[in-house]
């Protein structure tokens, strides 16, 4: 656990107050920041997708239509 100082507006700081509560300022901050910057592991992602053959069947029947429909 790291502690961290921040300056605020007193309104910032009065609606975080009323949203979270004194005593959950922090743990609501947290749970709505750290989806924002946690980074997807992005290869397994499209790994996974690839390994979809039905997916990848239809992706590839959409982009044939494409080049048929000269788009």
């Amino acid at each position: 656990m790291q502690k961290l100082t921040l300056t605020i507006s007193e309104n910032f700081y009065n609606a975080l107050y009323q949203v979270a509560g004194k005593r959950n300022i922090s743990k609501f901050i947290e749970d709505k920041l750290l989806p924002l910057i946690e980074q997807p592991n992005l290869d397994s992602a499209y790994q996974a997708m690839a390994a979809d053959e039905l997916r990848e069947k239809e992706a590839q029947e959409w982009c044939e239509g494409l080049i048929s429909d000269g788009i």
